[in-house]
């Protein structure tokens, strides 16, 4: 059985930072697509980073490229998104995400967590 759990959301200031972490069970985090969402209430679900530990891959969304990084670490078997500089259009649901295509589509993800809030205030 599949599990993603992630941790670490929370409110914080306009500017500041803050730590994501998915801990992944029943998928193996060095050889898996492994994602981050978000979801702002009314509006769709949205890409924000993808990672392949396996093949060296990351990609970003525009909005988040310079501001956000996705890390693995397969020893934990989690994965991390460290977020700074951040706005208050940046606050959502965070939600991971794991597939074994390097996709940006959510539709095409089958293992989801339940979602971690960040709130920015300006």
């Amino acid at each position: 059985q599949v599990q993603l759990v992630e941790s670490g959301g929370g409110l914080v200031q306009a500017g500041g930072s803050l730590r994501l972490s998915c801990a992944a069970s029943g998928r193996t985090v060095s050889t898996s697509g492994m994602a981050w969402f978000r979801q702002a209430p009314g509006k769709e679900r949205e890409f924000v980073a993808l990672i392949s530990v396996k093949h060296d891959f990351t990609t970003y969304a525009d909005s988040v490229k310079g501001r956000f990084t996705i890390s693995g670490d397969g020893a934990k078997n989690t994965v991390y998104l460290q977020m700074s500089s951040l706005k208050p259009e940046d606050t959502a649901l965070y939600l991971c995400a794991s597939n074994d295509l390097l996709t940006r589509l959510p539709g095409t993800y089958r293992y989801w967590g339940q979602g971690t809030q960040v709130t920015v205030s300006s």
